[in-house]
Order: C-alpha cells, then structure tokens, then sequence
C-alpha cells in the first residue's frame, strides 16, 4: 500500500503528525492511520481551553470498522478545534494533511516536538507495523 507522508511535519508513533507554526502546533492523524481506520464517520475533538498532554488520549476517531483514541503527540492548551470535522468526518479519509486537521495547540513545552518522527524515521515506522 502506498501512503502519503507529509515532510513539513513530526510524528508519533501513534499515528499523529503535528506541525508547528510559531508557538502553536496543529494535530492531525496520519494518512496510514486514515487508511488503518476506513471511512471515518466521527470525530470527537477536545474541548477548547483544555490541556492536552503528550502521549495521553484526547480525541476519538470512529469509523464503520472501528473507534481508535487519538493521542496528543503534543503538550499545550486546545486553541481551536476543527469544527468542519463535526459535518464532514470523511475529510479524514480525503484530506489527512489538510482539510482534517484536528485541533490546534498553544504547546507548553516546543522542545516535545524533538521526540517526534520526521517523514523517513515514520515511513519505516509504518513499514515495520505493516510486516507484523
């Protein structure tokens, strides 16, 4: 299966890029994990105001195979939400980079975003679950 990989944003291994702009971050999940979960018919994003902290669950993705946590690859505060999401969750599946970004975040410590995957650390992460 081919997936797309973005290269201006880090990853976790949990499938969420961020990509950071300033002293804010915006999280979304990963072609591969688009792919994993089919048609996305839910999304259920974080409350804005509220604290998110990295590696911790703090969204859900549903879809008509399965509901997945999203974790935050990111510490900060929820800034803004992707309100699109809440009509059209399958801007998921057709725009995992774009469109479907997921919530934005004031992060509390920029230095997390070190611990991250870039593009060709996450590509063989993707091909290492792919022989499991």
């Amino acid at each position: 299966m081919e997936y797309r990989f973005d290269p201006n944003v880090r990853y976790a291994k949990t499938h969420e890029w961020v990509r950071v702009e300033g002293e804010e971050a915006i999280v979304g999940i990963s072609d591969y994990a688009q792919h994993e979960l089919s048609d996305v018919v839910y999304v259920e994003l974080p409350e804005v105001g509220s604290i998110v902290q990295q590696g911790k669950a703090c969204a859900v993705v549903e879809s008509v195979k399965t509901a997945e946590d999203v974790y935050a690859p990111i510490s900060g505060e929820v800034i803004a939400i992707n309100e699109a999401l809440r009509d059209k969750p399958e801007l998921v599946n057709q725009d995992p980079f774009g469109a479907a970004w997921f919530f934005r975040v004031k992060m509390s410590d920029p230095s997390e975003v070190n611990a991250l995957m870039d593009a060709a650390a996450y590509q063989r992460h993707v091909e290492s679950e792919e022989r499991r």
